[in-house]
């Protein structure tokens, strides 16, 4: 494949390619005259070396693979989209299929009218108001700590059809006996879950998370007492809380409020503003439950 460096602004995308090989995943833009531009994928995982070795592939490899793919399947069409848009002023939609599933995808392009949502004010953000000690308020429901593991899964596919997104997807975090999360926009909301004394699993920690960016239709916002967690200058939210006669301590990145709960998650590289906060349940850990 062609690699012709250097972007070329105000170009057509018509495909898409995304590949993984013996040294990783790589990516190729195919514009309306063909020509191709790698793309830089970024992110851990993307890139590695077998050095030499030929062991077998473990059980579990495929499995990975897909999912692998199927995240840099959005990574891509995250970066098109806000290429095309930032260039042409419209949204590049992908449409991928299955060349040599689960490592090799092309994708073909159709460009379409900007999301209203990439213009202020156009559509209203999906808001999660955190509460200290009790849960969460979200814009159709209630997640309270006491809220049991089967109310909060379907409580998650509620949202999912709201913002029209795929449906939650469970995953294995240490120390919950369940996780699951949702995309909201281009973020994500998640719900981790503890069985207590009496044999209840109920919910223990919310977790909103998003990137640096634009946030999506419609975009995750995360507050506490007013303050918009994820918007505000990380600065400045650690400030407000200070100021509001709250300890914050920083342990290996995380800015954490033992007092409320809270853990805040800094942004990949240097980005400004905290990319996830997340709000665990006092009395989990306690004894009392």
């Amino acid at each position: 494949m062609r690699d012709h460096g250097a972007t070329r602004r105000g170009r057509v995308p018509v495909r898409v390619l995304l590949r993984g090989d013996s040294d990783g995943w790589r990516s190729v833009v195919v514009d309306e005259d063909g020509t191709e531009e790698h793309a830089d994928l970024g992110g851990p995982g993307v890139v590695w070396s077998a050095g030499g070795r030929d062991d077998p592939e473990p059980a579990w490899w495929a499995r990975r693979l897909a999912e692998t793919a199927s995240a840099l399947r959005l990574r891509v069409d995250e970066a098109l989209t806000d290429r095309t848009f930032a260039e042409l002023g419209v949204e590049a939609q992908v449409t991928w299929f299955a060349v040599d599933e689960p490592v090799a995808w092309e994708g073909l392009v159709t460009l379409r009218e900007p999301d209203p949502a990439r213009f202020p004010g156009r559509v209203p953000p999906f808001v999660v108001t955190l509460q200290p000690g009790r849960g969460a308020l979200l814009p159709d429901a209630t997640l309270l700590f006491t809220t049991t593991a089967q109310d909060a899964w379907a409580t998650l596919t509620a949202v999912a059809e709201r913002c029209r997104t795929p449906a939650p997807v469970p995953s294995f975090v240490c120390g919950w006996d369940g996780t699951r999360s949702v995309r909201v926009g281009r973020g994500s909301l998640s719900l981790s879950t503890k069985r207590g004394h009496d044999g209840v699993e109920r919910i223990g920690e919310i977790h909103g998370e998003r990137r640096h960016g634009w946030g999506g239709n419609p975009e995750l916002r995360v507050r506490l007492d007013g303050i918009d967690l994820l918007d505000e200058p990380a600065r400045d939210v650690v400030t407000l809380f200070r100021d509001l006669g709250h300890e914050v301590v920083v342990r290996s990145g995380l800015h954490v409020l033992p007092a409320l709960g809270l853990t805040l998650y800094p942004c990949a590289g240097e980005g400004e503003r905290f990319a996830g906060a997340a709000l665990r349940d006092p009395l989990l850990f306690s004894g009392c439950r």
